[in-house]
């Protein structure tokens, strides 16, 4: 059957019937424009006008009166004013014309980029948070995620940096493996590069992912406000802590969250346990740790690396010891354990005679090692005894006798650190890049945060005994010494080291190649105005229990004397 053709109206009048759409589009944008002013002045007296009724129907019934009367008083006023009614009309119609200009719409919900992110992020936790038994899924293919997200938040970029997710009850929360599987998809679908939070609340079924800000790396070396005792590793999060210091930032002052460390004779995790990668910055924690040590201690390093990394403590005030060969350090640490047994039998006989404590006992010392698993191989291929070992008496009984051990290792020689440092460094830290297992490895428990990959030198995380991971910045404390140091930093590094010996006769140094046997004498610098100086044995001083004296400041060769 052949098509009938259309009428000729119709087929004739298609053109002309659109060129008279598009004149009547053109006039009413014309008018629009010409009485947009009129249009505004009228849409703002409408408000007024609403404005106006709302608030007396608000009025109570006995102020009504009042208010009529003063209104009318007023008109009045501005009747019987020259140019009054003029003046009255001009200020209606520009509060007409401010109440009615556009305004810009306020967003009530995501745009279409951020519903699709949404929407991805909905489907791809479908097969973690539903089961075919379900009968009311909460999570389904194709289903509706805002009953799923209870709040969001994007950035100007359109990324994710707040999310709240609601999950049905039978998720296996408790296990650390379902919620490890749901932070990495969460990190993976909202971006990389940057650090997410997540807070599991357990029984309210709910999980909040945020975006972590990036910690401040401009706060250096300084004398922080911190009671004795007291020791900050670096700073953190503002609302991980209760607590704030101020610090320099540059040429301002801030206040920053510090990870305060507590030590003494009432601290629960008297010594610290530092593990990291090469330029991870553990180096730099124990050098931040020397120079606020200082302040009413004495410091002994030893340095296992041999990399000359604080040669600038050599010869300082309180600093009785720096050693980086093997025969060096046997020696120093052996002096040490017999240090803190003086010292826990001088505490022991004054209070048996009820007399106060010497203030040798209670000036605190800290012995800080750096990568003893060198020194352990090197006393293995020698011979000699490994140097950890003798620090079990430092680390069981060091707490009593004001005795503080911080060790730094790195991660490829953590199988050599001995089972009395794993139980007695109950402070933990972990600096530079690392993986969720190599975290819960060293901590205990996995972070509630998403690793970065690069992060900058002394960045990692830190637990205190049974508390809770927080992040870390350490503050900057590089080698004044090296070239790569910059000149504001070196400034700070070196204010905050105490002056070099002026009354002490500082031993000389030992040749590496002839260190001789560890048990040998240690020499004992004295106050040459007041004797001679003689060699005194560890052995005798602990015999006789008299007050303790500065051991020898043994300089590497090529330190500056």
């Amino acid at each position: 059957m052949a098509r009938r053709p259309l009428p000729r109206i119709l087929s004739s009048g298609s053109a002309s019937i659109t060129r008279s759409r598009e004149i009547a589009r053109t006039a009413a944008d014309s008018a629009t424009d010409v009485l947009h002013p009129l249009i505004t002045v009228v849409r703002g007296l409408r408000l007024l006008a609403v404005s106006g009724r709302q608030k007396w129907v608000a009025t109570p019934k006995e102020r009504r009166g009042p208010k009529l009367f003063l209104g009318a008083a007023c008109v009045l006023v501005v009747a019987l004013v020259p140019y009054g009614p003029i003046l009255a009309l001009i200020t209606v119609m520009g509060a007409a014309a401010w109440k009615g200009r556009e305004r810009t719409p306020v967003r009530t919900g995501p745009d279409e980029t951020e519903t699709a992110r949404l929407r991805s992020l909905y489907e791809a936790l479908v097969p973690y948070f539903s089961t075919a038994d379900d009968p009311e899924p909460l999570f389904a293919h194709g289903g509706d995620w805002a009953k799923a997200f209870d709040g969001y938040a994007f950035d100007d970029g359109g990324r994710l940096t707040r999310l709240q997710v609601s999950y049905p009850a039978y998720f296996t929360d408790g296990e650390a493996a379902a919620r490890s599987r749901i932070e990495q998809l969460l990190h993976t679908k909202s971006g990389r590069g940057r650090e997410y939070h997540f807070s599991w609340d357990e029984e309210a079924n709910r999980l909040v992912m945020t975006v972590l800000d990036a910690l401040p790396t401009t706060i250096a070396a300084q004398r922080f406000v911190t009671a004795p005792g007291e020791t900050v590793l670096g700073f953190t999060d503002p609302d991980a802590v209760s607590r704030t210091v101020p610090v320099r930032d540059g040429d301002t002052t801030v206040d920053a969250s510090p990870v305060v460390w507590r030590t003494g004779g009432r601290s629960t995790e008297p010594h610290l346990l530092a593990v990291g990668h090469p330029g991870g910055g553990t180096t730099t924690l124990i050098r931040s740790i020397a120079l606020q040590a200082l302040q009413n201690g004495d410091v002994i390093v030893v340095d296992g690396g041999g990399t000359g990394e604080y040669g600038a403590l050599a010869g300082r005030t309180g600093v009785l010891a720096v050693e980086s060969g093997l025969g060096g350090a046997l020696a120093t640490l052996e002096w040490a354990a017999h240090e803190t047994e003086r010292r826990l039998i001088t505490a022991n006989r004054a209070r048996q005679n009820g007399h106060p404590v010497p203030d040798d006992i209670r000036r605190p010392l800290w012995i800080l090692l750096d990568r003893p698993g060198v020194l352990g191989h090197l006393a293995a291929a020698d011979g000699r005894p490994d140097p950890q070992e003798l620090l079990r008496i430092p680390l069981r009984h060091g707490r009593a006798a004001q005795v503080t051990v911080v060790l730094a290792e790195q991660f490829d020689a953590l199988d050599t650190l001995t089972e009395t440092v794993r139980t007695h460094t109950r402070a933990r830290t972990v600096l530079g890049p690392a993986s969720r297992e190599q975290i819960e490895a060293v901590l205990g428990v996995e972070p509630h945060t998403t690793p970065p990959s690069e992060v900058p030198a002394g960045r990692g995380y830190v637990r205190l005994g049974a508390g809770p991971v927080l992040r870390l910045q350490v503050p900057a404390t590089p080698d004044p010494y090296d070239d790569a140091t910059s000149e504001a930093h070196r400034r700070a590094v070196l204010g905050l080291l105490p002056d070099r010996h002026s009354s002490v006769e500082a031993a000389p140094a030992r040749e590496h190649a002839d260190e001789g046997p560890a048990t040998e004498q240690v020499p004992v610098a004295v106050d040459t105005a007041a004797r001679p100086v003689e060699a005194v044995p560890v052995e005798a001083m602990v015999a006789e229990a008299r007050p303790s004296e500065p051991l020898a400041k043994a300089q590497p060769a090529g330190a500056e004397s």
